[in-house]
């Protein structure tokens, strides 16, 4: 961190992604301008784990990882895709999508959702049937790494088919996905060869 032109410190903790750096400088902003100094302010961050559904890792199987995270709009996919990839390099981001907000389900966001996916290898878009649009356009611009789904459970079990060690499962919803989390969990601990 710097403070004018003078580094003040840094810090290490297990968080990702452009949101959570951002903010927790704003955190160290306002913390300095409450009279906390930088080194104090620092040492609280260390010890913060975050919060829940902010690229939170659910679990992991058989060396595949499933993250949670509240993304609900263009920006905050590509964001969140963005801060996966930092920390996992080349490894294989499969990014599945819930369009559940409003604007989301009314096809508001339709012509930039495949751009703000586009830093996953993989794609998954839940397409229920009351969804007020055609996702056609958005799987076509993924260009073959798009793929479509109307039934959680079907979309647990073809995620953890398709799913293989390494791999980064990043599941965005601003809601509870229809428990897609851990029956994906479950559907990869029965396709995990015994321990």
């Amino acid at each position: 961190m710097l403070e004018g032109e003078q580094p003040r410190g840094t810090v290490e903790w297990s968080l990702i992604g452009a949101h959570n750096m951002e903010n927790a400088l704003a955190a160290i902003a306002a913390a300095r301008h409450a009279g906390v100094e930088v080194p104090r302010a620092l040492a609280a961050l260390r010890d913060f784990k975050g919060i829940a559904r902010r690229l939170e890792l659910r679990g992991e199987v058989g060396g595949i990882r499933v993250y949670d995270d509240f993304a609900h709009h263009p920006t905050a996919i590509a964001t969140t895709i963005d801060g996966l990839r930092r920390r996992a390099g080349a490894a294989r981001i499969l990014a599945v999508l819930e369009p559940r907000s409003h604007t989301m389900r009314m096809g508001v966001h339709q012509h930039t959702l495949a751009p703000a996916l586009a830093g996953a290898d993989e794609v998954w878009l839940y397409t229920p049937p009351d969804l007020g649009w055609d996702t056609g356009t958005v799987l076509h611009a993924l260009a073959g790494r798009g793929h479509a789904s109307d039934d959680i459970d079907a979309l647990a079990r073809e995620l953890a088919r398709a799913a293989r060690p390494g791999d980064q499962l990043l599941i965005m919803s601003n809601g509870g996905f229809g428990g897609l989390h851990g029956k994906l969990l479950r559907e990869l601990q029965g396709a995990a060869p015994p321990t």
